[in-house]
């Protein structure tokens, strides 16, 4: 009987530790995955200085209301002060939370990125943002949004109907999920010994501390 309660103690304490390991995965303070070289790698071109020692990788859906405003106020004084001037440079990954649409939203960009326009494609996209899951995101809006920044048509569409970056899009997403993503925006603010999370559209103040602390 003895013996047979030794052998069964490593069996319980390998359950328990399945157990724990299915319920706590990796999370954001993994130093394996939260490397400076995976957080950058495969998002969006990097806007400003490539060699800028602090990054902000900002999480985030075309629909979302928060990543909006966030847009159209605390990332005009960024890029005013820290990302024109060389102090910073920032990269934006999808996690597309509202559905197919936001999804598509993403791809389209990507495919303007194909003709050196990501970033103008970007902006044009929030700034004809007209709500969560409303339809303003449709084949006709996206191809609107191309003409306003120049893009040739028929390469737009064609990347589109292929859905060439539907995967890279899906992989973000999971990728987030995997870091602890939870919400958009998100924001990681980091140098190569650092990382700061920030969750939600927060004040400026509270951007421009992170960039002291690092």
């Amino acid at each position: 009987m003895k013996k047979n309660f030794v052998l069964t103690i490593p069996i319980i304490i390998g359950i328990l530790a399945g157990l724990f390991l299915a319920f706590y995965p990796q999370t954001e303070d993994n130093p394996k995955i939260l490397t400076e070289t995976n957080l950058i790698h495969n998002g969006s071109p990097i806007l400003g200085d490539h060699s800028a020692k602090i990054t902000i990788l900002e999480w985030g859906d075309y629909q979302c209301t928060f990543c909006h405003k966030f847009h159209q106020t605390t990332l005009n004084a960024i890029k005013q002060d820290f990302i024109n001037t060389g102090k910073i440079k920032m990269v934006f990954k999808d996690f597309p939370l509202n559905g197919e649409d936001s999804i598509l939203a993403a791809e389209a960009a990507y495919c303007a990125q194909d003709q050196g326009k990501y970033w103008q494609y970007h902006d044009e996209l929030y700034k004809n943002w007209a709500g969560e899951r409303t339809g303003w995101v449709n084949r006709n809006s996206l191809d609107k949004f191309a003409t306003t920044v120049k893009l040739n048509l028929d390469k737009f569409n064609t990347c589109l109907d292929n859905h060439k970056y539907l995967d890279k899009v899906n992989q973000l997403h999971q990728f987030g999920k995997e870091i602890g993503v939870d919400a958009t925006p998100y924001f990681l603010v980091f140098n190569n010994e650092k990382i700061i999370k920030i969750r939600g559209n927060q004040p400026l103040e509270v951007f421009l501390k992170s960039i002291d602390e690092l």
